[in-house]
């Protein structure tokens, strides 16, 4: 019996089913990079938003946490004057005396209250420091022209509580620069800066005074307290004024 002949295969039917599935596959391949840009720009943004969130996390929070001092009078902020130990002095170094600024300074003292600074100092206008805060050369020239300085040292400085009282204090200090009886500072006091505070105490204020007014009269007052105290502060402040000082007139 004879053959049939084959049926001729179609001379585009292979191209075609080839293209077809070239086709296809370039557009699932689209489709995969559109998904996978789509979630870069998604973990993107969710990046950005948390680095947004983080940068406005702690000023919000500050914020916040002041709220609540907004109507209490500043010797009603913190623990009472009890806290504090017994106010002492010791006599004054380093009036007048200028060094250049950068010049690595050593103070006897844990805090100083007195002694040799940079010709500079900080601006009336900022009342609380951080981890921004400058070197201490500058505030020992504060502390001349009559500035109190409440140093706060590394556990109350990791105690929220204590630290959003530091904050409250010094806020209570905010007004106009010219008023000189706002002549105030709080600044962190670090373990490189010297000395730890005495045994269980967490806060110092500090005054360079002019003792009795005599040549060499001079005198540095120091107080420590085991947590802030606004009703203390208030009490050191009217006890040493401003105009107590080497330099009252100076900003």
């Amino acid at each position: 019996m004879a053959k049939k002949p084959k049926s001729p295969k179609s001379s585009t039917g292979g191209g075609t089913d080839r293209r077809a599935v070239v086709e296809q596959m370039r557009s699932q391949t689209r489709k995969a990079d559109r998904r996978r840009n789509f979630m870069i720009v998604g973990v993107c943004v969710v990046v950005a938003l948390l680095i947004i969130g983080a940068a406005a996390y702690r000023p919000i929070k500050d914020w916040w946490d002041l709220r609540q001092f907004e109507e209490i009078e500043l010797a009603s902020i913190g623990a009472p004057a009890s806290v504090c130990q017994e106010i002492t002095t010791k006599p004054a170094t380093g009036n007048q005396e200028h060094v250049a600024e950068g010049t690595p300074l050593t103070y006897a003292d844990a805090p100083p209250a007195t002694g040799r600074h940079y010709p500079t100092w900080e601006p009336i206008s900022r009342k609380f420091y951080g981890s921004d805060r400058p070197e201490l050369g500058y505030l020992v020239h504060n502390l001349e022209h009559g500035y109190t300085v409440m140093w706060y040292d590394e556990t109350a400085a990791n105690d929220a509580e204590m630290l959003s009282q530091v904050r409250a204090i010094a806020e209570k200090f905010e007004g106009d620069d010219t008023n000189f009886r706002l002549k105030f500072k709080a600044a962190p006091w670090t373990e490189e800066d010297g000395a730890a505070f005495p045994e269980g105490q967490h806060v110092a204020f500090t005054h360079w005074s002019v003792g009795d007014g005599s040549e060499g009269g001079q005198v540095g007052v120091t107080q420590y307290c085991s947590a802030p105290s606004g009703e203390a502060l208030e009490a050191f402040m009217d006890e040493y004024p401003y105009t107590d000082s080497p330099e009252p007139n100076a900003g």
